[in-house]
């Protein structure tokens, strides 16, 4: 099994407790993102990249609140904490 594999098969065990965890995880690092996006000004590409992280942290907490199915939840927080973790890296080596 590879380690995304165990978990999610974790995930989906404790989908009660990782659900809460996660929509703290989602909204601290999409906040995070939006702050180093709009740290580098308010033009269109910026506006669109706080588009899209508060699009997919706005998925994922939607998904808990509607209570989707946990392997789609799992995916939602993993898309997005790699992307908003990609912005956040991004934007300390510009």
């Amino acid at each position: 099994m590879t380690a995304l594999a165990r978990l999610e098969k974790d995930f989906i065990e404790n989908v009660m407790g990782y659900s809460a965890l996660g929509i703290v995880l989602s909204t601290c690092l999409g906040s995070i993102a939006i702050f180093q996006i709009l740290n580098f000004g308010h033009g269109l590409l910026n506006m669109a990249l706080v588009l899209v992280c508060v699009s997919i942290c706005t998925m994922h907490n939607a998904a808990i609140l509607t209570v989707q199915k946990p392997s789609m939840i799992f995916k939602l927080l993993m898309a997005s904490t790699i992307i908003n973790g990609l912005v956040i890296l991004t934007s300390l080596f510009l």
